[in-house]
């Protein structure tokens, strides 16, 4: 398999494959209560920018500092709006 991020679109939900040579995992995104308003096609993404934004608002130290550890920064972003809208 090669390294990077894999998308499988499984019926009712998706799969995302992460690996490199040193960690190898699957993301389980499936339809929810907050997921409710997103297409199918976009589910992941709703999800995953959804989660983000709640846990970096959550001014917790640990998860803070989890994410400093991991490099990982989440910003949230005006939604573009679509052509005619």
């Amino acid at each position: 398999m090669p390294h990077g991020i894999t998308v499988h679109h499984d019926h009712g939900g998706k799969r995302l494959e992460v690996q490199c040579p040193h960690q190898n995992g699957l993301i389980y995104v499936v339809p929810s209560q907050a997921s409710w308003v997103c297409e199918e096609e976009t589910l992941h993404v709703h999800a995953l920018a959804g989660f983000f934004k709640e846990l970096a608002t959550l001014q917790n130290q640990q998860v803070k500092e989890l994410m400093q550890r991991w490099g990982i920064y989440y910003r949230e972003r005006p939604v573009e709006k679509a052509d005619g809208a």
